[in-house]
């Protein structure tokens, strides 16, 4: 029999002792910011628009800039990614960006998420020759009341809350969210992208709601009657509540 003898002598020696890094999965929540215009001056003055309406929302907070809507013409990065970095914002990644901008996102120092675009549009994935089956999606139940400071995260599952999302608490779910109780906090449901996720209360009242990166704060839910039961989806780009 054959043997293959595997030269090490050229690696790095291993550290001896405690390790220096650890390597772990988490999801975290994002805002989706879609570009719909290439004109600089309209973008900006657009973004200072919800600013005033939700400053403390988008306080250094990190964001992924869409490019869908203006692949054809879009706009440019660096100046945009100035702009929003001049007003507290953190621009980390970009989807549905164009090949001829990928190499000034990476400039900028963005990542390209697997929101489509770039050199990914060339490749393609065969069809299975059968139709899969969608696999069921896990549940996640928490039976007590949701504390303000709390977060809870239901990853890869949807989230069923017994209690109530108390003010300053804040419920995350990659699939839908159902509440038993009432809603005072936050509640993102989708956060990976679903959009054919919902978010269901007995008792609405939300700080904040958001599906799949389409959010509404307390301030634009103004109108929508309180401590009544509510659904929340996702229809045409816009959160419909009913």
């Amino acid at each position: 029999m054959e043997q293959t003898r595997i030269e090490i002598d050229n690696l790095p020696p291993r550290h001896v002792g405690a390790p220096a890094i650890a390597v772990t999965g988490r999801g975290f929540t994002f805002s989706v910011l879609r570009i719909l215009d290439a004109d600089p001056e309209r973008i900006v003055a657009d973004l200072e628009h919800h600013l005033a309406q939700h400053p403390n929302f988008f306080h250094r907070a990190p964001v992924v800039l869409d490019l869908q809507a203006v692949a054809e013409a879009p706009p440019s990065l660096t100046s945009l990614i100035a702009a929003l970095r001049e007003r507290g914002l953190i621009p980390v990644a970009v989807q549905h960006c164009p090949p001829e901008l990928l190499d000034e996102a990476l400039a900028c120092g963005l990542a390209e998420t697997g929101g489509g675009g770039g050199a990914r549009r060339e490749r393609s994935v065969r069809p299975p020759s059968e139709p899969q089956a969608a696999a069921p999606r896990r549940l996640r139940v928490v039976r007590q009341p949701i504390r303000s400071g709390q977060q809870v995260y239901a990853a890869d599952a949807d989230l069923v809350v017994v209690g109530t999302v108390n003010p300053g608490a804040e419920v995350l779910a990659d699939g839908s969210i159902h509440i038993y109780g009432a809603l005072h906090g936050k509640a993102l449901a989708g956060v990976k992208g679903d959009a054919g996720c919902a978010i269901f209360c007995n008792s609405f009242g939300a700080e904040l709601i958001a599906i799949a990166g389409t959010y509404l704060s307390a301030d634009e839910m103004a109108a929508v009657p309180r401590d009544k039961v509510v659904q929340v989806t996702l229809r045409d780009g816009a959160l419909v509540i009913e």
